[in-house]
């Protein structure tokens, strides 16, 4: 089955500690040893392109020793690796709390000092994940992976993915056939070969070119079990050719061809001596056909078997998103609305920890002691209810830091239930603009930012379905014990039905945060989302809401936040536009802070295509020095008839005030 394209963004490495003060504690080893390795970049090639990325939701309970275990546990894999002819590295420590189980496998064909690049830019990488117990970086030439428990006998999880190039081969039929006989012959051969790896290449019919192709298991894996994955894997990359390049990426196996070389020739390995009978190789199709075709019985028995087969594999291939660590779509815990009533006092007031536009929240207690907050939703349609249970159920199966974890719900009483984790510090809002204005610093506001990106990007890309949340604004942002961001409400917009929403207008959305195209035209892409985290990053940068109107320096006239922010933006004065009480804060720079709001304005750019997406708003938040290759040039408001108006702005000399007065009615008045 197919991804999308693959990401040809090489992270970059020594990222943001300097200029952005992000927070990653205890890395200095890992730089010290990425700093030489980074001076051979250019010439070597550790092959760094990023395929899949992943951070647990589950923070480590004691960050001390949390890191220690983790940074020991790392330089034992790195030790590992620089051994001689050394690809695949495993390394543990309990030390009192919090235990790091890691494992480290680099393709074989890398020389030593490619694998020891490759596995450091994958430190530096897997590092953004900062306290989670959990994480995975795998690149083309490389795999890094730690948990909080053993896994290194894990195969095939739920999740696992086949991205496909772009391209198509000149010859696709010749190419086609080639390919797909050379990956099968792989899967049959590779966990007979000692070490479970192999590379190969296949002639293309009618002088079409090469088809170079790898096959890679864990080697702490079983010969069955290295089998059961690349069958999966093969399942899910059968489909890419005729592209000319394609991979599979699974717990313990990885699948690569491509029509270009990505191994020496002097690195093939011969694999005709594990073709054997029963291997289901394409060598040995005409031994196979030549034993049947004397009995017609056998021959309708055998490709019965084989439909059933591939039936089965595909099957298996079908699950798509986070791959390690995911869960089984099992849907979430049951609760007894009695017990909900009851946890939260009979839905009192007391209780009341806000209003949302899906319905109130409370705060519950349970019998347990937990501690939970209860959403009591407004679905009164047939067709809501009729779809809660599915959608709930995938909804449970969403699991990412950054966002809310929903535990479970309630379906039997008289109003439809969801219980997630309590949140002490409540939504941004209140941190922003409510009663605890001005207590967040500039670190803490860009984590928040960064966080949210995160979760974003997650549901975009890196679940199995894509979920667009449609109504992102910092009420639906809320902060951990260590203020750290959880987007909530995500999925719950596909809940209403078409043409209604809790707004009562024709979008699922709050007016000011909500993307031109989507409220007025209801043309809904995953860049409706960009539009509103622009929005949200604006508000965090400068304290205000974006429907608030106020004066900038001597101009006579009040603007709206994101009309302001253009207008100072086109004229270099984007400081104007911070919080005050950012400017003395720990860590703050006016360049960090122009960046920020420059990036801000590039998701808020109409047309939709020419918004960054939000995988793309990580790397660049990742990136210490940002460095925007196109500025933000276009942005939208609305006339007074309701259309979308262009205003193009490429030079700080453009202006917009002709657009000043239309744009109050788009903006939430």
């Amino acid at each position: 089955m197919r991804a999308s394209p693959i990401n040809t963004m090489a992270p970059q490495l020594l990222q943001f500690r300097q200029l952005w003060r992000y927070p990653i504690k205890a890395v200095t080893l890992t730089v010290v040893l990425t700093t030489t390795a980074m001076l051979n970049l250019v010439a070597a090639d550790p092959q760094t392109n990023l395929l899949n990325k992943g951070c647990s939701q589950y923070n480590a309970t004691n960050l001390s020793n949390f890191y220690t275990n983790l940074n020991d546990t790392f330089f034992q894999l790195r030790s590992q690796l620089s051994g001689v002819n050394t690809k695949f590295a495993t390394g543990q420590l309990a030390k009192g709390s919090d235990p790091v189980y890691a494992m480290a496998q680099c393709r074989d064909y890398l020389s030593t000092t490619d694998c020891v690049a490759c596995f450091d830019v994958a430190v530096v990488l897997i590092r953004n994940c900062t306290g989670a117990n959990g994480a995975r970086v795998i690149y083309d030439g490389c795999f890094l992976r730690y948990e909080s428990s053993t896994f290194y006998n894990q195969t095939t999880l739920p999740g696992n993915m086949g991205i496909c190039g772009n391209d198509t081969a000149a010859q696709p039929t010749a190419f086609q056939t080639a390919a797909q006989g050379l990956l099968t012959d792989l899967e049959t051969a590779t966990p007979r070969i000692n070490g479970y790896f192999a590379a190969a290449t296949r002639e293309v019919s009618g002088g079409g070119g090469t088809v170079y192709a790898v096959t890679q298991c864990a080697q702490s894996v079983s010969e069955s079990g290295c089998l059961g994955c690349l069958q999966v894997a093969y399942g899910n990359i059968q489909s890419c050719p005729p592209d000319t390049d394609g991979r599979a990426v699974d717990a313990g196996c990885f699948f690569r061809y491509s029509d270009t070389a990505f191994f020496g020739a002097n690195q093939t390995t011969n694999i005709t001596p594990f073709l054997g009978v029963g291997g289901g190789g394409s060598s040995n199709k005409d031994a196979i056909i030549g034993g049947v075709v004397g009995g017609g019985g056998c021959l309708l028995l055998i490709v019965g078997l084989v439909l059933w087969y591939h039936r089965s594999r595909k099957a298996k291939a079908t699950s798509r998103g986070e791959i390690i660590g995911a869960s089984e779509l099992q849907g979430p815990t049951t609760f007894s609305y009695k017990d909900l009533k009851s946890a939260t006092n009979n839905f009192s007031n007391e209780t009341k920890l806000g209003e949302g536009g899906f319905g109130d929240v409370y705060k519950g207690t349970l019998k347990n002691g937990n501690v939970v907050a209860v959403k009591k939703l407004v679905m009164e349609t047939s067709r809501a209810k009729a779809d809660f249970a599915t959608e709930v159920k995938l909804i449970s199966n969403v699991h990412h830091r950054n966002l809310l974890r929903l535990l479970g719900c309630s379906t039997k009483g008289p109003d439809l239930l969801l219980v997630y984790d309590y949140m002490e510090n409540g939504s941004l809002d209140q941190f922003l603009y409510g009663e605890m204005r001005g207590t967040l610093n500039w670190n803490q506001r860009f984590d928040i930012i960064f966080g949210t990106a995160r979760g974003l990007a997650y549901l975009h890309d890196q679940f199995h379905v894509t979920i667009i949340h449609r109504d992102i604004k910092c009420s639906n942002i809320l902060l951990d014990h260590e203020l750290q961001p959880k987007i909530a409400d995500f999925g719950l917009a596909r809940l209403l039905p078409e043409g209604q929403s809790h707004l009562s207008t024709k979008f699922a959305g709050t007016l000011g945060y909500t993307a031109p195209e989507y409220a007025i035209h209801g043309q809904l892409t995953e860049k409706v989302d960009t539009y509103s985290f622009g929005i949200v990053v604006l508000e965090i940068i400068s304290g205000r809401k974006c429907s608030e109107t106020k004066t900038v320096e001597d101009e006579p006239v009040a603007e709206y936040l994101l009309e302001q922010a253009w207008k100072l933006y086109e004229n270099d004065l984007h400081s104007k536009l911070v919080d005050e009480i950012l400017v003395v804060s720990d860590g703050y720079t006016e360049e960090a802070a122009k960046k920020i709001i420059e990036l801000a304005l590039m998701c808020t750019q109409t047309p939709a295509s020419s918004r960054p997406s939000m995988s793309e708003v990580v790397m660049l938040l990742s990136d210490r020095s940002m460095d925007l290759t196109m500025r933000p040039g276009r942005h939208a408001f609305m006339d007074k008839d309701k259309k979308i108006r262009n205003d193009a702005s490429t030079t700080p000399d453009s202006s917009t005030s002709n657009a000043t007065a239309s744009f109050t009615e788009f903006s939430g008045r």
